[in-house]
């Protein structure tokens, strides 16, 4: 084990599907997720210019405010055709407050115009664990999954931009995938697992 058995970890996020994911690839492990939700935290700005920099914002703010070690992730799509687009707005690229479906329509209106060879994109994700709000030794991972952009939605699964993100190795898109096959693919899984192998080599060390 990782950590001493029920070991409490904040989750810096308010995003249900995000906690959902997390939630269920660390079920298997001695680590209680506890969305920043429960301590009333609030939200704080995502004013990096990078996935990491939001990160480890987030992370510093939720063990900040909860006294526990914290994990928080900032990850988005980006879209070649669209120069990069929305990547670290992802949450908000149709405003600040926008809901998902309203991110989702956005999108969709933007790629029309592009043919389908030229829709390449990919999910990209920083993870960030800190043991308490000022560690100077932050864990970072990172993961990347590729794809491209279609223009109908597809699938009742998972959220965000998923039901136009078309999956090429599966034929289908992230939202038509079982969620524990997407949480082996996607890049939110991938930064979860090597997050999880260095955690296991710091405590490792540490005992």
């Amino acid at each position: 084990m990782i950590m001493a058995p029920a070991q409490s970890v904040v989750l810096a996020s308010s995003n249900a599907g995000k906690a959902r994911e997390i939630g269920a690839v660390l079920s298997h492990l001695c680590i209680d997720i506890v969305p920043q939700s429960h301590f009333d935290i609030p939200e704080t700005e995502e004013t990096g210019l990078t996935f990491e920099e939001n990160a480890l914002a987030k992370a510093r703010h939720a063990a900040m405010y909860s006294g526990l070690p914290a994990i928080a992730d900032d990850s988005g799509l980006e879209v070649d055709a669209l120069g990069g687009a929305p990547g670290i707005y992802s949450a908000r690229y149709a405003g600040k407050g926008a809901t998902d479906q309203q991110n989702l329509d956005k999108l969709v209106r933007e790629i029309a115009p592009v043919p389908d060879t030229e829709r390449t994109a990919r999910f990209r994700c920083a993870m960030v664990y800190l043991a308490y709000a000022q560690d100077p030794s932050p864990i970072v991972c990172h993961g990347i999954w590729e794809g491209r952009i279609v223009s109908e939605p597809k699938g009742v699964n998972g959220f965000g931009y998923d039901p136009v993100f078309f999956v090429p190795t599966h034929g289908c898109t992230s939202a038509e995938l079982p969620p524990e096959v997407k949480n082996q693919l996607s890049h939110r899984g991938q930064a979860l697992k090597k997050l999880l192998q260095a955690l296991d080599m710091r405590y490792r060390t540490e005992r």
